[in-house]
């Protein structure tokens, strides 16, 4: 398969201490890839060093987009390459409302037709006169961000946590939402969990699980995810591909 997505030997300092440790990746075109991991494994500061955002420093290694060595980008710049990032605690922003920002951030592919699907499926439409994310729940705030990076439509789907701090009604919503979008337009996607109920809804045969700054144990989401609520993360520090990702 295409690779869309390949890192190799990344070592990410935070504020002078190393996060990720000599990490590979590949994530391959038309390919959903979940994230297991404990609190502090290194889960987020992925993200972050993908998308170059300030405070992620690549002290070594590369991270290839479509082929490209993206280091050295801004976060912008690598936004209008197709990489797309859902935060798992999004801003709030007063004086712009969520129809004004959707119609910055729309692909000139879009439609008005799928935009409004999306906010169909999404039950958004009492939000579109709202400020960005001001005075809403974190269902009501997930929904919004996952509806603002999919009407940008983006080769690569970055998902930090969609499911954390979100009630099982509003998980449907966007499970539902985002494995109809992610079939449609055959996008790729990193999507990290913490609780699994993503599971039931974006069928992929991959995931792995990482583990102080490596990425290790990679098989089926559903084996590793039931492993994980069984034993913890204890066996998944003895996984013989703890160096990387067996394919």
């Amino acid at each position: 398969m295409e690779t869309i997505l390949k890192i190799r030997n990344l070592t990410v300092e935070v504020e002078g201490k190393a996060i990720l440790r000599n990490l590979d990746l590949d994530i391959a075109k038309n390919q959903n890839l979940i994230l297991f991991g404990p609190n502090g494994s290194g889960k987020s500061t992925l993200i972050g060093a993908i998308m170059g955002f300030e405070n992620y420093k690549v002290t070594s290694g590369t991270i290839e987009f479509s082929g490209k060595n993206i280091i050295g980008l801004t976060p912008d710049q690598r936004a209008r390459l197709g990489i797309g990032v859902m935060f798992q605690h999004p801003p709030k922003i007063r004086g712009i409302q969520l129809k004004q920002f959707i119609e910055l951030l729309s692909d000139k592919s879009n439609n008005s037709k799928e935009k409004d699907s999306l906010v169909e499926t999404l039950n958004l439409s009492y939000l579109l006169d709202r400020d960005l994310n001001v005075d809403l729940s974190g269902g009501e705030i997930k929904r919004s961000e996952l509806f603002q990076v999919l009407v940008q439509r983006p080769k690569l789907l970055l998902l930090d946590e969609p499911e954390s701090g979100v009630d099982l009604e509003n998980i449907a919503l966007m499970g539902k939402a985002l494995n109809s979008y992610l079939k449609r337009h055959k996008l790729s996607a990193l999507i990290i969990s913490h609780t699994g109920y993503i599971l039931e809804y974006i069928k992929t045969k991959y995931a792995c699980v990482m583990l102080e700054g490596k990425v290790c144990c990679h098989d089926n989401p559903t084996k590793i995810f039931s492993e994980i609520k069984s034993v913890g993360y204890e066996r998944c520090k003895d996984c013989r591909c703890r160096s990387g990702i067996k394919k």
